[in-house]
């Protein structure tokens, strides 16, 4: 019994036909079933009931089929595996990304990753820091793009890019009729903030200092309702440099954006995976070809 008279029998169970079979097999139709019945020969069973318009496996076929369908994609995994370790960059990553990064980066990043590395194909999962920090320690996740310091002795970080943050004010503002801010302006101002586990928030704090006597926090679940929040006159708050122009039309002129005075408050975003993941070359060229194509909205580390 050989790997190849495998996939000819997953090949006839998958299109019913010795014809058709043999065809996606690149073999006549004679050596097929020459091959399928040397199978049959070998085991000492039938494997396909041929009386009826569709060949269809027996009831011992299909189990049997089961695992052979098992044994084929095993040794395609190994093939894969193999042709990985010759290009580190054809290879599938689950890649985690916060909320507040990925629906403003990802566009530009998988473009650029598609274009630069064809074979590296992307699996994406948006979680907040701790759960990708988790799912980076237990397999989970291959990779993650995500908001530093990370302070995990498991994982290599990689900077990539310094984000500044920009002040989003209700249209009429006081503060709006300033070219630039500093963030002493917006202490005493009303901050919107997103809710508890999103690393924003806590960047928010650090830079605003919101633990002041006094000071009303309103929390949200995303940056798109801050934003709309914002639109409303609840408060101001502070966007992320991507997230600025990717906003809904419908706040354009409910909302006025000003930047901060140089040198800006913002967060630096960087690309962390295990230490003894496998092929770590393709994390490092991925993280290299990110640092060498930046969006125009943010800074080099």
């Amino acid at each position: 019994m050989t790997l190849q008279e495998l996939k000819y029998l997953v090949a006839l169970a998958d299109h019913g036909h010795f014809g058709k079979a043999a065809e996606a097999c690149f073999i006549t139709q004679s050596t097929l079933s020459t091959q399928i019945k040397k199978l049959e020969a070998f085991l000492g069973i039938t494997l396909f009931d041929r009386s009826l318009k569709r060949v269809t496996p027996t009831p011992t076929g299909r189990e049997i089929l089961a695992a052979a369908r098992n044994i084929v994609e095993e040794s395609e995994r190994i093939r894969e595996l193999a042709k990985h370790a010759q290009d580190p960059m054809t290879r599938t990553i689950h890649l985690g990304v916060i909320p507040t990064l990925g629906p403003y980066y990802l566009p530009h990043a998988l473009s650029l990753v598609h274009k630069k590395h064809p074979g590296l194909r992307l699996l994406l999962r948006e979680e907040m820091t701790p759960q990708i920090l988790t799912h980076l320690n237990d397999g989970k996740l291959d990779a993650g793009l995500l908001a530093l310091p990370v302070n995990d002795d498991n994982l290599r970080v990689e900077p990539l890019f310094y984000e500044p943050f920009f002040a989003a004010l209700p249209a009429g503002h006081a503060l709006a009729k300033h070219a630039t801010l500093k963030v002493a302006d917006i202490m005493k101002e009303k901050l919107l903030l997103l809710d508890e586990g999103h690393c924003l928030r806590d960047q928010a704090l650090d830079v605003c200092g919101t633990g002041s006597r006094g000071r009303e926090e309103v929390r949200a679940t995303s940056l798109e309702t801050l934003r709309q929040m914002v639109g409303m006159g609840l408060g101001l708050t502070l966007l992320p440099a991507l997230a600025v122009d990717a906003g809904p039309r419908i706040s354009e002129k409910l909302i006025e954006i000003r930047p901060f005075k140089s040198p800006p408050p913002g967060r630096t975003i960087g690309l962390a995976w295990r230490k003894r993941a496998p092929f770590p070359e393709t994390f490092e060229r991925l993280a290299a070809t990110l640092k060498a194509h930046l969006p125009p909205e943010v800074e080099p580390v």
